[in-house]
């Protein structure tokens, strides 16, 4: 798979939305999750570190967020739930919108309900966790500082007496995988595929 993962690359990088969706559509018998891990996931990352290293512009990696945005959007068409969501998803104090619909897109693909509430500080997220009724909040961050108000958002939310599963994930969890803990989440998924197990599990439990 990893050649149609850089063949995916090469297609955004040229602002190539067919070629792309063409890759995407070479392995349309697979799970969404193995080529969200296997393509996307992968490709996206080698765009990010060959930006870091000034190899390619920043209008490039802006372009192949929006094409994957996109296909995101038309991979599943949308089905109303059939009772409201015990789970939730946002980006935290942030502006990386791609992790959250990666892992929103590979949720709805499995058949779990989730309530996206897009961009969101920590008092705005406490207060629509509180009146959804949420169990499981998947927060999504990619710089440090944003992390680290996960520990306010879990603080609040014991205050109120809510028991909710705070799953994280982003970049500053993958690189130090004991922030997690520090900053109170009960779990952190590496990947996007990652999110349906843990999620599952919580749900159980609760």
């Amino acid at each position: 798979m990893d050649e149609l993962s850089r063949e995916f690359e090469q297609a955004l990088l040229s602002v190539d939305r067919d070629g792309s969706q063409r890759v995407l559509l070479t392995l349309a018998q697979r799970p969404l999750s193995e080529r969200l891990d296997g393509i996307v996931v992968p490709a996206l990352d080698r765009i990010g570190k060959a930006w870091g290293a000034g190899a390619i512009a920043l209008s490039q990696v802006y372009m192949a967020g929006r094409i994957v945005e996109e296909l995101l959007s038309g991979l599943r068409p949308p089905r109303a739930p059939t009772r409201p969501p015990r789970v939730a998803i946002a980006v935290l104090e942030d502006h990386h919108l791609l992790g959250k619909r990666m892992v929103a897109s590979i949720l709805d693909a499995s058949g779990v309900d989730v309530a996206d509430l897009g961009r969101t500080t920590v008092d705005e997220l406490v207060e629509r966790v509180c009146a959804g009724g949420y169990e499981v909040v998947l927060v999504s961050v990619l710089m440090l500082p944003s992390a680290l108000r996960v520990r306010v958002l879990v603080d609040q939310l014991a205050s109120l007496g809510r028991d909710v599963a705070v799953i994280v994930g982003g970049a500053p969890f993958r690189l130090d995988p004991s922030l997690a803990q520090r900053v109170g989440a009960r779990a952190f998924g590496v990947t996007a595929s990652d999110a349906v197990q843990l999620v599952h599990r919580f749900l159980a439990a609760a």
